[in-house]
């Protein structure tokens, strides 16, 4: 039987799932996420290959962390997740503090980060292993950090009139970005952050 807060916090996170679900579909037409520019955005050759790159590193430690709630299944779709959603989230939480975008939009990036980064794990050990993590606020921490690192990498792009940009900044956002020649000093900071941040589980 899982402790009161636990059931608690799960139903308060389905529930706020469930409405950002409702209106991801009232809204879906305003959404970028659903729009093939944003996939052509995501879609391209350097942010693909450093996806696969970072899953399977992700994958490969998994064994070897000493951490029993970290296994291949939990780390593939948490990548997944991280890869397709934060980009849009972060760029969509970016116009939200410009006011840019409503209120629909902001509610429902929080929930598809949390959803991402904290909620679908709890979901998956509860699932597995019949109680809810003590790991669980430990990890929202550490995964938010790497969401939000990995929705500005992706988000980066190139100007001829400004240089290195992050794409959700511009007024065009989302659309096909530079080659990685171009951006690759500025995203090396956060390709280190993700390496140092597995590295310490094997310490």
């Amino acid at each position: 039987m899982l402790p009161g807060f636990f059931i608690l916090y799960m139903v308060v996170w389905s529930l706020a799932s469930l409405l950002a679900v409702y209106l991801m579909a009232r809204y879906r037409g305003s959404l970028e996420l659903f729009r093939p520019s944003y996939w052509r955005f995501l879609f391209q050759d350097w942010k693909v290959l450093t996806f696969v790159v970072a899953v399977t590193g992700l994958i490969a430690i998994a064994p070897y962390t000493g951490d029993p709630t970290w296994d291949y299944v939990d780390a593939f779709f948490m990548s997944v997740l991280a890869f397709t959603t934060a980009p849009w989230a972060v760029g969509t939480l970016y116009l939200s503090a410009c006011r840019r975008v409503s209120w629909a939009h902001t509610y429902i990036a929080i929930c598809i980060w949390l959803f991402s980064a904290s909620w679908s794990y709890d979901l998956y050990l509860v699932i597995r292993d019949g109680a809810y993590p003590n790991t669980w606020f430990a990890n929202m921490l550490a995964s938010s950090v790497l969401y939000i690192s990995a929705g500005l990498l992706w988000s980066l792009d190139w100007r001829e009139d400004q240089g290195v940009v992050f794409g959700f900044a511009q007024p065009d956002w989302p659309r096909r970005g530079s080659a990685f020649g171009r951006i690759s000093w500025f995203a090396f900071p956060f390709m280190l952050l993700v390496t140092v941040m597995m590295a310490s589980f094997l310490i």
